[in-house]
């Protein structure tokens, strides 16, 4: 019966009912458009970090990134032709990379800057570190005397595509190596320390010029970051020896700290979303059930107990936050198929020296949780508003003007 009321008492006052509703829509909305967003961005520092320069993690033997050592090589891996075809029958791993590293100086023949390189197989990388960004000339291909230059090592070194650079570093027995290679592309991504520092050179050079056949790191190319776990607790059984270690501790300054910061922020704003949608329904309500005063003095009259006003109060607010959240959700939804569509320009960010695009990134779970907080602040914000005028004593509340 309460329920058949409270509809009735809705469509009366369209006026009331309004104003709830839109106040609920906004807040749904603002929650959904930002959770959406928050999402958005950092799924994009993630594909940042997985595919310029990590992967979803890296290998390495145990203790290996904890130390630092006088002679690191003497801790890399060895077969490693045969370790890779292990690891790549691990549940969930689809490609790995064998890398090398090290630090190195290159000349043009008159300047000479100092680089970090990093030796890889540039065919197997070229399609999953796509957010390498290469500005000028190719990626680094199959090429086995080609280099590719982070934007500001090459502007320090004054090169382009085509040119010739030198790379000289001590070998793992101390000597002095060296090998010509050609500027085959330029990157940029994103990060000054590796737009400034890093280049890329085909692994079995880095490994002539270090004169060793063993592998620093594996990259992981999973098919989820989600399945990281799994893939960790089968890896720790099978290679003892060795560890893995996701890119979000790679990258914490970068990605986990970015991770943790926004978490935070929209804890903050949610907080701030939320107490405007209970006040701004609060004041809507307040007013409302202030006119209603004598109403609601004839129906404790007639027999009606508080609680059961509450009750009658509650559904009419439930009922009316529940269609401005639906209202509310349904607008981002729009809003992301049509004036979202290109994503939102963002300036660039701490750390990061390129702009971006975010898109929002909208799930069920998301539109559930706004909604359902929207829903229950509203019916709070009016029970509230309710409570002082249900309490009143009859006969003042009959003798109350509207």
């Amino acid at each position: 019966m309460l329920l058949v009321v409270a509809i009735r008492n809705i469509i009366r006052n369209v006026r009331r009912s309004v104003i709830t509703l839109v106040t609920a829509m906004i807040g749904a909305a603002a929650l959904f458009l930002f959770q959406g967003f928050n999402t958005g961005i950092l799924s994009q520092y993630r594909e940042n970090a997985v595919h310029a320069r990590f992967g979803y993690g890296q290998v390495n033997t145990k203790g290996y990134r904890d130390k630092i050592m006088e002679k690191p090589w003497e801790h890399w891996m060895k077969n490693s032709d045969d370790l890779l075809r292990q690891i790549k029958k691990l549940a969930g791993v689809s490609l790995v990379f064998p890398r090398v590293e090290f630090f190195s100086l290159l000349t043009n023949g008159s300047l000479t800057v100092s680089g970090r390189g990093v030796g890889i197989d540039g065919k197997e990388e070229e399609a999953f570190f796509t957010t390498m960004n290469i500005v000028d000339g190719t990626p680094l291909g199959d090429a086995g005397d080609g280099i590719v230059l982070g934007v500001g090592l090459a502007r320090s070194l004054a090169v382009k595509p085509g040119d010739t650079v030198t790379v000289l570093t001590n070998t793992v027995h101390g000597s002095l190596n060296g090998a010509d290679l050609i500027v085959k592309g330029i990157f940029h991504a994103g990060t000054r320390d590796i737009d400034d520092v890093i280049f890329q050179l085909p692994i079995n050079q880095a490994q002539f010029l270090l004169d060793t056949q063993d592998v620093e790191t594996v990259s992981l190319g999973l098919t989820s970051h989600e399945v990281w776990p799994a893939f960790q607790r089968e890896f720790e059984r099978t290679f003892p020896q060795l560890e893995a270690t996701p890119f979000n501790v790679l990258d914490k300054v970068y990605y986990q700290h970015a991770v943790d910061w926004l978490g935070s922020q929209f804890e903050v704003i949610r907080l701030i979303i939320l107490s405007v949608v209970v006040l701004g329904i609060f004041a809507t309500a307040s007013s409302a059930i202030l006119e209603r005063t004598q109403e609601i003095g004839m129906l404790r009259a007639n027999g009606e107990s508080v609680s059961d006003i509450l009750t009658l109060l509650a559904y009419e607010g439930a009922f009316v936050a529940f269609a401005g959240g639906i209202c509310g959700l349904l607008l981002v939804t729009i809003a992301n198929f049509t004036v979202f569509s290109s994503g939102i320009p963002m300036p660039p960010s701490p750390g990061i020296t390129r702009s971006f695009n975010v898109f929002l990134e909208l799930n069920a779970k998301g539109a559930l949780s706004a909604f359902l907080m929207v829903a229950v602040t509203a019916t709070l914000g009016t029970l509230f508003a309710a409570m002082k005028v249900a309490r009143m004593p009859i006969a003042k509340a009959l003798r109350h003007a509207a």
